[in-house]
């Protein structure tokens, strides 16, 4: 933290400056930026990742602070000095797509700076982002090595290959002409994840360090080394009208081999039978024939499973998505009284409300307990409600229920790396520092990849943990 508050001073506020930039807000390790001009705003990324390398070129590299940059040319809302928009979301969204040190730029920008600065452009092709309609066409500035120092060794030690068959789901492909079906085919990757998390023979990537990849044209061998797998499962669906089409195949990376590979094309209203179908395939295709975790409780109708596949999607994400969350939820629950999940979504999405959003605590605090609890009523064998349960009987001080709840979780799915971070931090919290990294570490492996918020658990796991040595 503090080398990063030394950043801040010493490179980007002065180079925002000199390049006529607004600094718009500072969001944890998150900066936004506002430029009145594309050249001014490409100029200042470059020179500032060129000073960034500089900075880390005395440090180890466990040491380095290594940004990512998006670049957008696009109409923002500004409202009280803050910047809100598609313009904005964007932008957001390129810089998950730049890799460590790197910048990525819309086709906006493109346009404005070709022709005006001498830099290198590669074009990555129209990408589509989440929760933007239409694709954007996107551009990487190839930096050479300039923002990465050069050290003895480049290439990272790969992870250690785990005892038991290891896998990871990567996004399929959305093969449908409409894009606003891109959440459904999300929603059916992350189910295939949820369910092959709950086989505890198996080791399984989680869903956002899969969807890191999303996009991105990347040889399988090089994700599978990122991951530290020995299998990956790939593939495509369209949705169209009432039917669906999946293509699935499984694919031994270290030998190259493709151990299975099928097409179902069924009515919509088997999606969910086609989902077991694949898991059950894969299942034996690694471990032959086992005796099945209890089955999930699945949604009678599918209005409401698509209205809650877009919600998981905006839990987390800002204010407005959030509302936008909690009325999807609602008009779930309605349309089907007994699916488990969406109780489970909007008991998590009221409290990412009133915790980080700063939300009305009341009523949310209470109703969020009580949708938890009956979410596990509905549902006793799914590992998410159990731990979001759990995650909520702490806030409460409600200590052994909530210890229970998140041992449950584990038991019946293993492989939940969110619930592994989550415990982490309540653990710490109880002054079980040992447990408590323990944790952090099996949920940093399942997740190579993880969302910011682990982060902020693994430096107060660490410091609690320095401070009763």
């Amino acid at each position: 933290m503090a080398t990063l508050k030394a950043r801040w001073g010493k490179i980007v506020r002065p180079l925002i400056a000199e390049h006529h930039g607004r600094l718009v807000k500072l969001m944890g390790d998150g900066v936004l930026v506002e430029f009145g001009s594309a050249v001014d705003a490409v100029q200042c990324a470059i020179t500032w990742q060129e000073q960034m390398a500089q900075a880390n070129g005395g440090l180890p590299e466990a040491s380095w602070i290594l940004l990512r940059i998006g670049i957008n040319l696009g109409d923002v809302i500004i409202e009280e000095g803050d910047l809100f928009g598609d313009g904005v979301n964007v932008a957001a969204r390129l810089e998950s797509l730049a890799e460590p040190g790197g910048i990525c730029l819309s086709g906006s920008v493109y346009d404005q700076v070709k022709r005006k600065l001498p830099t290198d452009f590669a074009a990555l092709g129209p990408q589509m982002l989440k929760n933007i309609a239409e694709p954007v066409h996107v551009y990487r500035i190839r930096l050479g090595n300039s923002a990465k120092p050069v050290t003895a060794s480049q290439v990272d030690e790969p992870l250690a290959l785990p005892a038991k068959p290891s896998i990871a789901v990567l996004p399929f492909t959305n093969m449908s002409q409409d894009t606003e079906q891109e959440t459904f085919v999300d929603g059916l990757t992350e189910d295939l994840i949820t369910d092959l998390s709950r086989h505890s023979e198996l080791f399984v990537i989680a869903r956002h360090s899969t969807f890191a990849y999303k996009g991105k044209a990347a040889d399988v061998r090089q994700i599978a080394r990122d991951l530290g797998v020995r299998y990956l499962l790939e593939g495509s669906a369209r949705r169209a009208a009432e039917r669906v089409r999946i293509n699935a195949q499984l694919v031994d990376v270290s030998s190259g081999e493709h151990l299975w590979a099928e097409r179902f094309d069924r009515e919509l209203e088997d999606i969910f039978r086609v989902q077991d179908e694949v898991i059950g395939r894969i299942v034996e295709a690694l471990l032959g024939r086992l005796v099945a975790p209890p089955p999930r409780i699945r949604p009678t109708d599918l209005r409401a499973y698509d209205l809650c596949v877009r919600a998981r999607a905006l839990v987390g994400r800002s204010p407005e998505a959030e509302r936008e969350a909690t009325l999807l939820l609602e008009q779930a629950i309605a349309l089907d009284p007994g699916y488990a999940e969406a109780y489970r979504w909007l008991a998590f999405n009221l409290w990412t409300t009133w915790v980080h959003c700063g939300g009305p605590i009341e009523p949310n605090r209470h109703r969020a307990v009580e949708l938890a609890e009956r979410a596990v009523a509905f549902d006793p064998h799914d590992a998410g409600s159990r731990w979001v349960l759990g995650l909520l009987l702490a806030y409460e001080g409600r200590w052994s229920e909530s210890d229970a709840e998140y041992a449950t979780a584990l038991k019946l799915d293993p492989n939940h790396a969110d619930a592994w971070a989550m415990q982490s931090e309540l653990l710490t919290y109880n002054g079980q520092s040992t447990a408590a990294i323990e944790g952090v570490q099996k949920a940093l492996r399942l997740n190579p990849h993880p969302a910011g918020w682990y982060y902020g658990i693994v430096n107060l796991t660490l410091l609690v943990a320095l401070a009763s040595v």
